[in-house]
């Protein structure tokens, strides 16, 4: 028996940064589509909805053959909503109508368009093999943000952000990665619905290249995503 693992992909249609952000044109097409692409090519997930507050995005992701089974309450499309309510609210949703609970919820956000479909796969297949409560996508950090290279502002004067002796040689720096979005969180449902938890207690990361983590938040970010997908054509 298959045991079922959902992708969800959260798209609602308020944006600051980059105003209709999800359904905005990169290398040709919107950039939804690259995430719902990804979701499609994956060997693992066995379905994948979107979560959405928007008709025109639903419309979008159903194109592309995501379902988008609701339209999520506009008290959850707000910046301050976090994804734990928007994943909440999802599985409850499933739950209540279709008696459907998955195993392992996977989330999916549509702001990593260069994430690969395998590296969902992957992050599945080591949430699987170990017993830890989830996986999720994180890059090296550059060495020139770790702490050591770091500098505040006091009083209008420069000072080292962290105390003690400068690092100055990247390769005497340690080692630190940051979450790229992230582009990949698969966890198992228990962990959100019981323990009210993306991530739980014992996670583990999937180390993804930074060409892949390119996360979509400002317009250069844009420019950067456009560069890396035609460029590799």
């Amino acid at each position: 028996m298959v045991r079922p693992i959902l992708g969800i992909i959260p798209a609602r249609s308020g944006s600051k940064g980059i105003p209709g952000k999800n359904l905005i044109s990169l290398a040709g097409k919107p950039l939804l589509t690259f995430t719902c692409e990804q979701a499609r090519a994956s060997k693992r997930l066995t379905r994948t909805i979107l979560s959405t507050d928007a008709q025109e995005i639903a419309a979008c992701a159903k194109k592309h053959g995501v379902e988008a089974p609701f339209l999520r309450p506009s008290s959850l499309a707000h910046d301050t909503t976090t994804m734990l309510e928007v994943l909440k609210q999802a599985l409850s949703f499933l739950q209540e109508k279709e008696g459907y609970r998955p195993e392992i919820t996977v989330l999916l956000q549509p702001t990593s368009p260069l994430r690969r479909a395998e590296q969902i796969d992957e992050a599945v297949d080591l949430l699987q093999a170990c017993s830890a409560d989830s996986v999720v996508s994180v890059m090296e950090v550059p060495h020139q943000f770790t702490p050591g290279s770091i500098l505040r502002l006091e009083s209008g004067r420069l000072v080292p952000y962290q105390e003690g002796p400068q690092i100055l040689r990247r390769q005497d720096k340690p080692v630190l990665y940051a979450r790229n979005g992230p582009a990949i969180l698969a966890v198992r449902t228990d962990v959100i619905l019981k323990g009210n938890s993306l991530y739980g207690e014992k996670c583990l990361p999937l180390i993804m290249s930074w060409e892949t983590s390119v996360d979509i938040d400002r317009p250069s970010d844009l420019l950067l995503a456009e560069f890396l997908l035609t460029s590799s054509r």
